[in-house]
């Protein structure tokens, strides 16, 4: 009974995360054939709640793209591989607490902010470096138009997913 009761459960939830993911996949099926281009991968991850690295991000690709690769990516193979990182929890957005530390080992000084060339240099250097246009996409969401500066804190607090 309790055994029915857990498969049942179970069979809800993936039927929820099926109908998410074909949301999400459908945003970005532009030609409405069951396709999107592989580019758009990460930000259906992204927007269904994950946080993959790059070489995650790579793998994820490499096993759902085609044997020989034509740029797109097919429905089909995306929801097998999606729904069983969701099922695993893969790819979990880094705890608020983590995040803080790390910006705090960025401000030894303990001000509660870094100016912006700071964050600049930071992002750009070290690390797995943002492209041009990452660091100009973080800035406008980040720095404070008129401190010049990010408050860590802030900016955590907007970062974080919410997972209730």
């Amino acid at each position: 009974m309790a055994e029915e009761k857990d498969r049942e459960g179970t069979e809800v939830i993936v039927a929820e995360f099926h109908k998410k993911i074909k949301e999400a996949f459908e945003v970005f099926d532009h030609e409405t054939n069951n396709t999107v281009d592989v580019r758009e991968i990460g930000t259906i991850i992204r927007s269904l709640g994950c946080c993959p690295t790059e070489g995650e991000l790579h793998d994820f690709i490499a096993e759902v793209e085609e044997e020989e690769p034509t740029g797109y990516i097919r429905y089909e193979k995306f929801l097998p591989v999606m729904t069983r990182v969701l099922l695993e929890r893969k790819y979990r957005p880094i705890a608020e607490d983590v995040l803080l530390r790390a910006f705090e080992v960025l401000d030894p000084a303990r001000r509660g902010f870094l100016t912006k060339e700071e964050l600049v240099k930071y992002m750009t250097e070290e690390g797995e470096p943002f492209s041009q246009e990452e660091m100009e996409e973080m800035l406008s969401a980040a720095i404070d138009p008129d401190s010049n500066s990010i408050n860590y804190r802030d900016y955590i607090t907007m970062m974080v997913i919410d997972e209730n």
